[in-house]
């Protein structure tokens, strides 16, 4: 199939504007640096801009930005780190000891425009009230409470933006253990628990469609935490580190997983309000 100029030009001024922003150098300080005028630059960027760039400044670009020209015109998923060779379509993220992480808000704002796959630790931090937020993630020392909230409020405006899209699945067995106040959930009063289920109902109607929320039997099915993030990057959660893919295979297979589970839910999204409504009515 032929390249469609529609679909480069999108990609390529995305990842321009990355590679302008990871180099922490002014539009006109990097345009010098690529030999470029700074007014090309800023055509490339431009909301209207109709024309690819030349092979000379992409080239241009590639080599300031340490990156290749595939990577910059989206038509390869692994971008240059190390002044040629195409970074391992595996990367391990360390650090990570919980998995409300300040690099998902990144990996998410580099994925804008395309649909993203989530498959959380418990259910989505988007939908969690503060009281959940400070019950699960609490005993993190890696953030501070109060930048916890931010994160999952980030998160939760990320969605609100136009043209987001984003689903998600959860255990049925979470949910419900949630409304009986069963494992982690077991020190958390009634109270807390169903001003919980009822935020839930509130935003998954608010959101619905941009934001679907597929309920499947873990007893059925079974997946690690994971996100893919469009055809940018798939992580999955490991406790205290992220396994990263870039390569389009490992991100397509993880999708195919993602859908699976999508396929096998037992409660649909413009189902959740009446399923939850049903856990709030027998919760204890």
């Amino acid at each position: 199939m032929p390249l469609d100029r529609r679909d480069i030009l999108p990609r390529f001024q995305q990842r321009l504007r990355q590679v302008l922003a990871r180099s922490e150098l002014s539009q006109t300080d990097f345009a010098t640096a690529a030999g470029i005028d700074r007014s090309t630059l800023s055509q490339f960027l431009a909301p209207g801009a109709d024309r690819l760039p030349r092979v000379e400044s992409v080239a241009a670009i590639a080599q300031v930005a340490n990156t290749s020209m595939d990577w910059l015109l989206g038509l390869s998923q692994g971008d240059r780190t190390d002044g040629g060779i195409v970074a391992e379509s595996l990367q391990i993220e360390r650090d990570a000891p919980s998995p409300l992480d300040e690099r998902l808000l990144r990996w998410h704002e580099e994925a804008a425009g395309y649909r993203i796959r989530h498959i959380p630790t418990t259910f989505p931090d988007l939908l969690k009230t503060e009281a959940v937020i400070e019950e699960e993630y609490g005993r993190y020392a890696a953030l501070g409470p109060r930048r916890r909230i931010e994160i999952t409020q980030s998160r939760l405006d990320y969605l609100r933006q136009p043209e987001t899209e984003i689903e998600c699945c959860t255990p049925v067995q979470t949910l419900e253990a949630l409304a009986r106040g069963e494992d982690i959930w077991r020190t958390l009063p009634l109270a807390v628990r169903r001003a919980q289920l009822e935020q839930i109902i509130a935003l998954c109607d608010e959101l619905y469609p941009r934001f679907r929320l597929f309920l499947y039997n873990r007893q059925m099915l079974f997946s690690a935490p994971l996100t893919v993030f469009g055809p940018m990057r798939a992580a999955i959660y490991l406790g205290q580190m992220y396994f990263v893919f870039h390569s389009t295979e490992h991100i397509r297979a993880l999708t195919r997983h993602f859908d699976q589970i999508v396929r096998g839910a037992t409660v649909q999204p413009n189902e959740i309000g009446a399923y939850l409504q049903g856990l709030l009515a027998r919760s204890r």
